[in-house]
């Protein structure tokens, strides 16, 4: 179900700017460059209309939770020159759908699924940029960290597939400092994989209310949801933590 968008046009170009603006401070905090941080507009739920506002405030990378979702958006919007991120649970009996629409696959996990995510590519002629989801909590989608580097191994040697980095959700904290050392540990985590896998660069890491941590740890992609389009309306239904 699509959520009611009370955010005008304006309000949205304005969010754009803000978050912009935010990540441009936290990278010079960092002493890093901002044009190596990818905003990844989240827009689970999100109207196409909304969508093409906040490409046309430059945004280039929109990312989706549901493959149905994602080709919606895509019919809705063909005239878009964006990178379409896949960015929910990744489950063997839609990896095939994620294949043919994705760009760029943030939540590769489970063996099955990497496989068959990888068949469907390279029998269409097409190499994802994938990123292995690292789960912190132990109930979550995604491996545990001390597997991650087993996984690495796996997927890059899967054709179709093109390993680039790591993606996590931290554990909830009480405020966006909290959630450092998680990000901490990812960024650790990606340099030990990148002894043996150099190309593995990325760090998906941060949300709508702790992004600025994440890039100063390291991110090279935040996923944005709600401090671009508002507050998604709430469900009776357990999900993923709000980008």
């Amino acid at each position: 179900m699509l959520r009611h968008m009370s955010a005008s046009r304006a309000e949205v170009t304005a969010n754009v700017r803000a978050i912009q603006e935010a990540i441009r401070g936290a990278a010079e905090r960092a002493g890093r460059d901002p044009a190596t941080i990818e905003l990844v507009a989240a827009a689970k739920t999100v109207p196409p209309e909304p969508i093409a506002w906040v490409a046309e405030a430059g945004v280039r990378s929109i990312g989706h939770n549901y493959v149905r979702e994602l080709r919606s958006s895509q019919a809705a919007l063909p005239e878009l020159h964006v990178r379409w991120h896949y960015i929910g649970a990744l489950q063997a009996g839609t990896a095939h759908r994620v294949a043919d629409a994705a760009d760029v696959v943030q939540t590769v996990g489970g063996e099955r699924a990497a496989r068959r995510l990888a068949g469907r590519a390279a029998r269409s002629g097409r190499v994802l940029d994938v990123l292995i989801e690292v789960d912190f909590t132990g109930s979550r989608s995604g491996v545990p960290p001390e597997r991650a580097p087993l996984t690495a191994d796996l997927v890059a040697a899967l054709e179709g597939l093109r390993l680039r980095g790591l993606m996590t959700i931290p554990p909830l904290t009480p405020t966006a400092e909290e959630a450092r050392p998680w990000f901490v540990r990812l960024r650790e985590l990606r340099d030990r994989i990148r002894r043996t896998s150099p190309d593995v660069l990325e760090l998906s890491m941060g949300m709508s209310l702790d992004y600025e941590v994440a890039i100063e740890e390291g991110a090279t992609m935040v996923r944005i949801g709600t401090a671009l389009f508002g507050p998604r309306a709430v469900s009776g239904t357990r999900e993923r933590p709000a980008p």
